[in-house]
């Protein structure tokens, strides 16, 4: 691994919690004069040490790293959101100055606030706490038969309890923690299917906002799966139609490092964004992935019926593959058999669980 490389330290570092710092100083530049004037004031009132910069609008206040979240609150309370929004801030520990290599943990006053929340999921990363279910995508034609299966991100607490996929995500999202999770979810999912057996492909997702440069971000993930004796053929990487990146050429580079190593691409949630058509045009994917939302009843919705019958025709000129998500009753599975589908997932199959389901149900014609 080249470590010179800033994204591979970003997606293989984690920052230190602030609550476990000792006393430094909070740096905070303010975007606007009144913006100033406010925090000003309020570091008055407050009693706090604090200390006026001559450069760039900055008040570097002394806290305890302990002490962080309380004073982001307090600033957040006074500003006005958009100023919070566009308001600067890096703690430092000790005497210290910022530096260049810094740079990379300024993030905005919001940032800092929900990153002195988020130990439990700096902790859950550090102590290797992410593991993967698995839910069965089976032939339409035969529902006794896997095809793959897709692996779910899930959390463990210390207790062992499960941690929702949804609370984790959002979390490092707004904490800036999303490159080191999308990381440890890609390595736990290979990982706990070799340790499973599994020997059908396994479809990953990943977040395409997590991944600067493909050649250094997911280098390590392409060499677990090959240390782990996976051929690329039994991996399909999906794309989140609801979450990909609005820079098209970031996606096609993705997709292009993905296809050079081996491996297949599906397009995910298809039908739950708006601009389905555009993607299949741009990305050409392997596998299209139907949204559960635009499953859901199908049976006895027309409009759902017609988009959905549409898209199946297009992938079956276009020769890609493709499976519908969210199968929960006998009559949308009759529907889309119907139709053409080639896969089905969802819980009248089976429910995403770590071991999975090897024997599903049969439901035959």
């Amino acid at each position: 691994m080249n470590e010179t490389n800033p994204s591979c330290l970003r997606c293989q570092s984690l920052p230190e919690k602030l609550e476990e710092g000792g006393e430094g100083r909070l740096f905070v530049w303010l975007p606007l004069g009144h913006s100033f004037g406010k925090l000003v004031r309020l570091l008055g009132d407050s009693g706090r040490d604090y200390q006026v910069l001559p450069a760039g609008q900055c008040v570097a206040v002394r806290l305890n790293g302990t002490e962080v979240g309380a004073f982001a609150a307090d600033a957040m309370g006074t500003l006005t959101g958009e100023e919070a929004r566009a308001t600067r801030a890096l703690f430092v520990q000790g005497e210290g100055e910022p530096g260049l290599a810094d740079f990379p943990r300024v993030g905005s006053l919001p940032q800092l606030l929900t990153m002195t929340r988020s130990g439990w999921l700096v902790d859950m990363l550090s102590e290797q706490r992410v593991t993967s279910h698995y839910q069965p995508i089976v032939y339409a034609r035969d529902t006794r038969k896997v095809y793959a299966y897709e692996a779910l991100l899930r959390g463990r607490e210390p207790d062992g309890a499960l941690v929702s996929p949804g609370r984790m995500l959002e979390l490092a999202r707004d904490a800036d923690l999303l490159f080191q999770l999308d990381l440890a979810a890609r390595l736990s999912a290979v990982r706990e299917a070799a340790r499973l057996g599994l020997r059908v492909p396994i479809f990953i997702n990943f977040t395409p906002t997590a991944i600067y440069d493909p050649a250094y971000c997911l280098r390590s993930t392409v060499a677990t799966i090959s240390e782990l004796g996976m051929g690329p053929e039994n991996v399909v990487f999906e794309i989140i139609e609801s979450d990909h990146t609005p820079d098209a050429s970031h996606l096609r580079a993705l997709i292009a490092y993905y296809r050079k190593e081996g491996f297949r691409v599906a397009l995910d949630d298809l039908g739950a964004g708006y601009s389905s058509l555009n993607l299949i045009h741009q990305l050409r994917p392997d596998i299209m992935k139907l949204d559960m939302e635009l499953i859901r009843g199908i049976h006895e919705d027309a409009y759902k019926a017609s988009i959905t019958q549409k898209l199946l025709e297009l992938a079956q000129k276009l020769g890609i593959l493709t499976v519908a998500e969210g199968i929960e009753t006998p009559e949308e599975l009759r529907w889309v058999r119907q139709h053409g589908v080639d896969f089905v997932q969802g819980y009248l199959i089976a429910k995403p669980a770590n071991p999975p389901t090897r024997e599903p149900p049969d439901f035959s014609e």
